[in-house]
């Protein structure tokens, strides 16, 4: 895209386009300033998404989430019900508790089941699974119903949430979880991100390709070692946003490994158009690894 039509995009997004503010920097720009509500908290302010997508039009960024209508294997899990919220747990087969488990933060389509088979597999690899729901109950179908409810995330509450969920991590007596981590995609690997800061008591943070934040005062209080799967073709969050990431990870002094695939953005997701399954394996093989040494 040259830099005209680039600009003239970005200038559409400004005026059309939000997500929540979990995506991006806490910083608000000008010209939210003067559209927001007067009394709205930080975190129910809406935030630019020109920053995020890069130059991409609305378009452009939906089309790296195109759904495939194929379904996934047999749901093992069940569904749980933790305050108000629903979640989808998975637990090791034949085994109980007190024991490892993952908070498995879904991507730009909710909660959906091949979520749930992300958790199956996890737990077929000795982790008690728990697929959180950040769209209370709504599972798009469509890319417009998807930017719709994440639009509508607001982080307070998806904060509280994750909260809520590790807390029952650590007392429901099919888990009695010794250890904990946070792993989700794209939207979710930047949620997983916000867990590893708020939530004292992770082990560990898995981010797939999700929207880094690099202010470096903010991830000092990232005290979890933390992992991050990204693609070197992803037009999102392209290889100098993700040496800026890490760059800051290493002057907050925290413990980070940061990976990087020849690959697209959600090239992990087995139901999307991009899914690549050489680097997709390649970085699970990394992700089983980390896990196996911060969980047991």
């Amino acid at each position: 895209m040259r830099l005209a039509e680039r600009a003239t995009s970005l200038g559409r997004m400004r005026s059309q386009i939000l997500l929540p503010l979990v995506l991006l920097s806490a910083v608000p720009l000008a010209a939210q300033a003067e559209s927001r509500p007067a009394k709205a908290s930080a975190a129910t302010r809406p935030v630019d998404v020109a920053g995020m997508l890069q130059g991409m039009d609305e378009e452009e960024f939906k089309k790296m989430h195109e759904l495939r209508k194929d379904q996934p294997p047999p749901r093992k899990g069940v569904t749980v019900e933790v305050g108000k919220d629903r979640a989808y747990l998975s637990l090791p087969p034949g085994k109980t508790g007190p024991l490892p488990a993952v908070l498995v933060i879904h991507e730009f389509w909710g909660l959906n089941e091949h979520i749930e088979h992300w958790c199956d597999r996890l737990a077929s690899a000795g982790y008690v699974a728990l697929g959180i729901d950040l769209y209370k109950g709504q599972v798009a179908k469509t890319r417009e119903d998807a930017v719709k409810f994440m639009q509508a995330v607001k982080l307070e509450e998806a904060v509280a949430t994750m909260k809520a969920m590790h807390e029952f991590l650590e007392k429901d007596p099919r888990v009695k979880a010794t250890r904990t981590a946070a792993l989700g995609w794209c939207f979710g690997g930047a949620m997983a991100l916000r867990a590893g800061l708020e939530i004292p008591g992770l082990d560990a943070v898995v981010m797939y390709y999700g929207r880094p934040i690099t202010e470096v005062e903010t991830l000092k209080k990232l005290k979890a070692p933390l992992l991050g799967i990204f693609g070197t073709k992803d037009r999102g969050i392209p290889p100098e946003s993700v040496a800026t990431f890490e760059a800051a990870l290493k002057e907050a002094g925290c413990t980070a490994t940061i990976r990087s695939y020849e690959a697209a953005h959600a090239f992990a997701n087995p139901s999307g158009p991009a899914y690549d399954q050489k680097n997709a394996d390649a970085a699970y093989v990394i992700v089983q690894k980390f896990l196996a040494e911060r969980l047991r």
